[in-house]
């Protein structure tokens, strides 16, 4: 069985036992997540798909991280009278959701 649901205005596919990455939310980890905004649930042949959601579907996850991606590097260069260079970096924050349970509808 698996959904594809909405979390922080990006859409992931996942079945029970995955973990995800997905953008920061605010629950502390150990906590439980409520996901209603479930699009498409599978089970085997059984395909439900909402328009736009699943009536009556949710995915239950835990939060098991708040960590850290990889460091972007942020690089402008503008050609003109004074050649202007600036130089930053980006590190986004993300948490990892372990998918615990899926209710379709």
């Amino acid at each position: 069985m698996y959904a594809v649901f909405e979390v922080a205005g990006n859409q992931y596919r996942a079945e029970v036992g995955d973990k995800v990455q997905v953008e920061r939310l605010p629950q502390e980890v150990g906590a439980t997540v409520e996901i209603d905004k479930v699009f498409m649930v599978a089970d085997g042949d059984q395909v439900t798909v909402g328009q736009p959601t699943v009536d009556g579907a949710k995915v239950v996850a835990s939060v098991t991280e708040q960590s850290k991606g990889p460091r972007v590097l942020i690089f402008q260069y503008r050609i003109g009278g004074k050649r202007h260079r600036t130089q930053a970096t980006h590190r986004q924050n993300y948490t990892w959701l372990q998918i615990e349970q899926i209710v379709g509808a």
